[in-house]
């Protein structure tokens, strides 16, 4: 089982690494979003928004649906983590054992 699981890990990292081949290099210039988008955003943010600051016409304008999703998602998370921990704790008090 153990070799199995090293054979599916070294394959998945191959994939990945392929998959990884067809994207752009960090910083590049000549990427699209580089090209297309960022010129987009930068000429047009403050007519498009009226937010001087583009940081916050971005995520709160043009991305404000997925920044939504990702505070979701952490709280999400977060409530889970609470209640997980609650009932460890709640088991562990009424087995007899302490807090401690």
């Amino acid at each position: 089982m153990r070799i199995l699981s090293m054979v599916f890990s070294i394959m998945l990292l191959g994939l990945l690494m392929f998959g990884s081949l067809g994207l752009p290099l960090i910083g590049d210039k000549d990427s699209p979003a580089a090209e297309h988008v960022s010129p987009r955003y930068i000429e047009k943010a403050y007519k498009e928004t009226g937010s001087p600051n583009l940081v916050t016409a971005v995520l709160a304008d043009y991305r404000s649906y997925d920044t939504l999703g990702e505070t979701t998602v952490i709280f999400i998370a977060g409530a889970a983590t609470i209640l997980i921990l609650r009932t460890a704790a709640g088991r562990k008090n009424a087995e007899g054992g302490s807090d401690e």
